[in-house]
């Protein structure tokens, strides 16, 4: 799996977690006291100044002890993520839910993480997250696209449109002519490891099903940024056990998280 994620700059891991851990990631962030008690809307630069669509999303700094910190912090992500990227030590940038709701979800347009993060700090794309399905991902409600391979060209150049970066359109259209695009349907528990610099984007949510995610990103020890303006500097993760999603009953505390307000540019 090392040498795909090296040639294609993402892994897609099927049942990463059950059905019970999932059960437990859908209650985190459904709870009616929980997470999405801190969410703002980004709108979609796709959609002109209708102002229709957008995504619901909550993003925050550190893991914390609660279902989703957790699942952060086990060894089947964290490590994975180390071993995929070779890097020795790896702390958490950020996690975000992503909510795309039923006929109104919103597009992510075509950009590479370091695109964002790059602004953020970090002098090195030494990164990469993990995008975990909490529901079905499919064609029909926004699953992600990919550019496989894409992560090879460096950063790319990225302008702001509409609030999102979204690479320069001109070179989009050439890595388009060069590389083939793929979807990629996630089942509830599958999860998707991609490279900080993998070209990719997800379309609007124009189905029935809203489509829910929940995404982790890693960077590696020796990138902290030179900045804490978006980001605090490196914070060693404390990994846990990969039973600690079934194990843990904390929903609604989070306690050292460090949600984002809404007056961010950096992802």
């Amino acid at each position: 799996m090392k040498a795909m994620f090296d040639k294609h700059g993402l892994v897609v891991v099927r049942s990463l977690f059950d059905e019970e851990e999932n059960t437990k990631l859908r209650q985190a962030a459904e709870h009616k006291d929980g997470l999405t008690n801190h969410s703002f809307l980004q709108a979609d630069a796709n959609d002109g100044d209708s102002g229709l669509r957008s995504i619901e999303m909550v993003l925050w700094n550190h893991p914390g002890n609660d279902v989703t910190g957790m699942m952060a912090r086990v060894h089947k992500m964290a490590t994975s993520m180390e071993i995929f990227m070779g890097c020795k030590e790896m702390y958490h940038w950020h996690s975000k839910l992503i909510m795309k709701h039923a006929r109104s979800g919103g597009s992510h347009v075509w950009h590479q993480d370091y695109g964002y993060w790059y602004t953020g700090g970090v002098l090195y794309p030494d990164m990469g997250t993990v995008l975990v399905a909490i529901d079905k991902c499919t064609t029909e409600n926004g699953c992600l696209e990919v550019l496989p391979g894409s992560h090879k060209c460096g950063r790319v150049d990225h302008i702001n449109v509409g609030g999102q970066m979204t690479v320069d359109p001109k070179r989009l259209q050439l890595l388009k002519d060069h590389i083939k695009t793929y979807q990629v349907p996630l089942n509830p528990g599958d999860a998707i490891f991609t490279h900080a610099n993998l070209v990719h984007w997800a379309p609007q949510n124009n189905s029935d099903t809203r489509r829910w995610c929940y995404g982790i990103a890693y960077s590696d020890v020796q990138n902290s940024p030179y900045n804490d303006k978006f980001h605090p500097v490196y914070t060693p993760l404390i990994k846990v056990d990969d039973d600690a999603v079934r194990k843990c009953e904390n929903f609604t505390d989070f306690t050292g998280k460090d949600f984002y307000k809404r007056d961010y540019d950096s992802f």
